[in-house]
């Protein structure tokens, strides 16, 4: 969530569509009621940050140097409830290679969900493998799971090669060992999206027994995703997605569309608005949750003053909810006006990225639920509520 967005096909198309993005206005129809958002959650002061940097070494497969993978920092944690055990994929940076080292990713385990064990080496990492164009030097990052029917877990994860990010996805039995799959848009439109920007896979779910389990609506698999606006794609196996497309002509105001006709674009089923907490970016957060009422999905924003939230410092990462249509999940139904968690402890607000509350992860796990989040760039913490 650190890089920009450098593909200048979605600059183009966002600056044509800035005024009329998803069949709604700039600030979206607010509903007073909040019945539909899972809120109040409260820090856990007494046991955060959870997770800190620490010296593990691990010997890298590509530079076979025995490095410290996580002494710079950690964060951006997953979350996994299985046997009665809830275990977090966690972001782990290195101090060495590219500006922010290399990414990888770590696991720890709890029986409180406060206090965290880690293995000694990262369990999913860049390797001399067909990925490693992809992968290196950046590394593999910000990784959200779910799992089937069956029991086998998918990780959506973002692989950076020190140019572009890329959306990209994995299986495993037991959390320990990966198998790759590559790009999630390998065969999208003949594989059109392969090479732009694209990260934060947050697939719709259902939260049962502590488990998050991928379910399908209409037929198919749903999966929010991006950091500039979001976006959304369908899947029939979990493993290769189709983005959804909107065509120009269908939203651009008539003195546009001599020059704008059938120019395709994403279509932004959850776009940024001005003057609030939101209002420079839009970013998924942990895997979007299937209710009675809708698809809830917790999303990160950022504020920028000269666009935003002005009572945010500048370039502040908050936490806010929107309800997608169940029926239609590229419909937005309802949002949250305001935001609904922000940095001011210590560590939230000065680390690798300043001001930073950065939601990735929530489970239901012991009559609670925990949701956590990386610390600017740098630790990771968790705000717990009641399920009732």
């Amino acid at each position: 969530m650190r890089y920009k967005y450098d593909f200048l096909i979605f600059i183009a198309t966002t600056i044509i569509f800035s005024a009329c993005k998803t069949g709604t206005d700039n600030n979206n129809t607010i509903d007073s009621s909040t019945n539909w958002a899972l809120l109040n959650f409260k820090k856990a002061d007494s046991s955060n940050p959870v997770l800190e940097p620490g010296t593990n070494q691990f010997v890298d497969p590509i530079t076979k140097k025995s490095i410290a993978w996580e002494a710079k920092d950690v964060f951006n944690p997953a979350i996994v409830v299985r046997h009665d055990t809830l275990f977090m994929l966690y972001r782990a940076q290195d101090k060495i290679g590219l500006p922010g080292g290399t990414s990888r990713i770590g696991l720890a385990s709890s029986v409180d969900g406060f206090h965290f064990s880690k293995l000694t080496n990262p369990v999913f990492y860049p390797d001399n493998d067909s990925l490693k164009k992809y992968e290196w030097q950046g590394g593999a990052e910000d990784p959200r799971i779910v799992e089937d029917d069956l029991g086998l877990y998918y990780m959506t994860y973002t692989a950076y090669d020190g140019n572009l990010a890329r959306l990209l996805i994995a299986t495993s039995t037991d959390l320990l060992h990966w198998k790759k799959y590559g790009s999630v848009f390998t065969k999208a439109y003949h594989g059109k999206y392969l090479h732009l920007w694209s990260k934060s896979g947050s697939i719709v779910s259902k939260y049962v027994n502590g488990k998050i389990v991928a379910t399908k609506l209409n037929g198919k698999y749903w999966m929010y995703w991006g950091d500039q606006n979001i976006w959304v794609a369908t899947s029939t196996d979990l493993i290769n997605w189709e983005p959804v497309e909107m065509f120009a002509y269908e939203k651009v105001p008539i003195a546009l569309k001599g020059q704008a006709l059938n120019m395709p674009e994403l279509k932004i089923v959850v776009p940024t608005r001005d003057k609030k907490f939101d209002a420079d970016l839009v970013e998924s957060g942990p895997p979007a949750m299937l209710t009675d009422k809708g698809i809830l999905l917790i999303y990160n924003a950022r504020s920028l003053k000269n666009i935003g939230d002005t009572s945010l410092p500048d370039g502040t990462y908050t936490g806010g909810q929107v309800l997608m249509d169940k029926n239609d999940p590229t419909k937005l139904i309802k949002r949250l006006d305001h935001y609904f968690i922000k940095p001011d402890k210590p560590y939230e607000l000065a680390g690798q990225v300043n001001n930073v509350c950065f939601l990735e992860g929530l489970a239901n796990y012991q009559g609670k639920w925990f949701l956590y989040y990386g610390t600017a760039d740098s630790k990771i913490a968790v705000a717990t509520r009641n399920n009732k």
